[in-house]
């Protein structure tokens, strides 16, 4: 019964949060990463000082439209997926992920805030649209990072178990947020590697 109740009462606060910040990305996101569990308020502050403005962004915005316009059929991209996860070899599409206009965008961000080790841009399928380094797989339609951000194109907030970058040695928790284009509408995703550490 007070499980039935608890979820009553995170339904209405979602509800009022949605009718009290409709029409308002910025502040929907801010309401959500308050109300997200699993997140620290070290790390709440950080995202929405720093992350939220990063979801609105002009560049990354235009480019994940620019694929979304594509139409890419999800048999095709699936069909990219499987190469890229069992390539030996660095493949081209790979290359290109980390290099097109995207992944450049993404990279200065990253060089202009050390708490961001990783991060990679998702369009309306799952789709990668570009990255500061090479992600293990290149659909993360059929994961929660995507699944819970997009949400239908309705937007969310997925947040990941803390884990050891070995690369970096640094324990990192991904974040994931919704892309908004202009008019508000929730067009892509973005996965947030954060250093813990450094924020």
């Amino acid at each position: 019964m007070k499980t039935l109740h608890r979820l009553i009462a995170l339904s209405l606060m979602f509800a009022l949060v949605g009718l009290a910040t409709a029409g308002d990305p910025a502040a929907a996101l801010n309401a959500q990463i308050d109300a997200a569990a699993g997140l620290g308020d070290k790390v709440k502050v950080f995202a929405k000082a720093s992350l939220v403005e990063v979801c609105l962004d002009k560049v990354l915005v235009k480019e994940t439209a620019v694929q979304n316009a594509r139409k890419v059929s999800l048999a095709a991209i699936k069909k990219i997926d499987e190469q890229w996860q069992g390539a030996e070899d660095e493949l081209p599409i790979q290359q290109q992920m980390q290099s097109n206009a995207c992944a450049k965008h993404l990279i200065q961000i990253v060089k202009e805030s050390p708490a961001i080790v990783e991060v990679f841009v998702m369009d309306d399928q799952g789709a990668v649209v570009g990255e500061n380094q090479l992600t293990s797989d290149y659909w993360q339609g059929d994961e929660s990072k995507w699944k819970n951000s997009f949400n239908d194109g309705k937007g969310g907030i997925d947040v990941g178990k803390l884990r050891l970058d070995r690369s970096s040695g640094a324990e990192l928790q991904q974040v994931s947020l919704p892309l908004f284009d202009a008019d508000g509408k929730v067009i892509g995703a973005i996965t947030f590697g954060l250093a813990i550490a450094r924020i």
